[in-house]
């Protein structure tokens, strides 16, 4: 009676895990750059004093993310980016360290300082600050060209380079910020990427999540069935037990 109570419990745990992906993922379906995640479980052996070779609990891992490029669309917004291939985008985290990102829905604050969402982004030597007022031109490779408030066309400069990077994906680390960080250096710090001369941006775009709302949607369904499946073993295993007790228990 009890490898049914062990099944069904583990199975529950992990399906309450899987729809915990699901519903990020869900929740993320139109959030710009979103790389969706992926989720597995495996089995392990019950540990303990009573543990017996016939038990086993599922344990549920998340073992990467898919990097499949989302759609890009066109918005004609100065300030809207979409990377090309696989170039990704320097951020500063909110810890000071550089992660990277593929949501370019850039904005500007009180400073001139160029963000995105809420986070600084970084240029050859640092955060990039623009001059306030200006007309604000995104090249293919980055470049960010202004052209003072209140002047011509000729009086255009270049400002700043937005740092961008080719990273071995598979190498790169999810935070629970939703960015993405480079692996540790052997000195057991974060890791900071060399900026890719040749990665390339398409400017007034913005590349979609990857993330298909009708799979998750069909996901979310079937996790939810699976649950009642479980919790309902879980009943009959109680009940069974119960049975049993009755059973064998001695009548006065």
């Amino acid at each position: 009676m009890d490898r049914m109570l062990y099944t069904a419990m583990s199975g529950a745990k992990h399906t309450m895990d899987q729809q915990s992906v699901v519903s990020q993922n869900l929740s993320n379906v139109s959030t710009a750059g979103f790389r969706a995640q992926l989720q597995a479980a495996r089995s392990v052996p019950v540990l303990g004093d009573g543990a017996l070779a016939t038990r086993v609990s599922a344990v549920t891992t998340t073992p990467g993310t898919d990097f499949s490029q989302g759609p890009i669309e066109r918005t004609g917004r100065t300030l809207d980016i979409a990377m090309q291939d696989n170039a990704w985008m320097a951020v500063l985290a909110d810890d000071g360290t550089e992660t990277y990102t593929r949501r370019g829905d850039l904005q500007l604050d009180n400073d001139g300082v160029l963000l995105s969402v809420g986070r600084p982004v970084m240029g050859d030597g640092g955060p990039i600050a623009l001059p306030q007022g200006a007309q604000i031109s995104i090249g293919a490779d980055g470049t960010i060209s202004a052209i003072p408030q209140g002047e011509g066309p000729e009086a255009l400069v270049d400002v700043g380079r937005i740092k961008l990077v080719t990273p071995d994906e598979q190498g790169l680390t999810r935070g629970d910020d939703g960015l993405f960080r480079a692996p540790v250096n052997e000195g057991g710090a974060p890791g900071v990427l060399q900026a890719d001369d040749e990665a390339r941006i398409v400017s007034g775009a913005l590349e979609g999540s990857n993330v298909s709302a009708v799979d998750a949607m069909v996901s979310m369904i079937d996790v939810a069935r699976r649950y009642d499946m479980q919790m309902k073993m879980l009943s009959t295993a109680d009940e069974n037990a119960q049975r049993a007790n009755s059973i064998l228990s001695i009548q006065g």
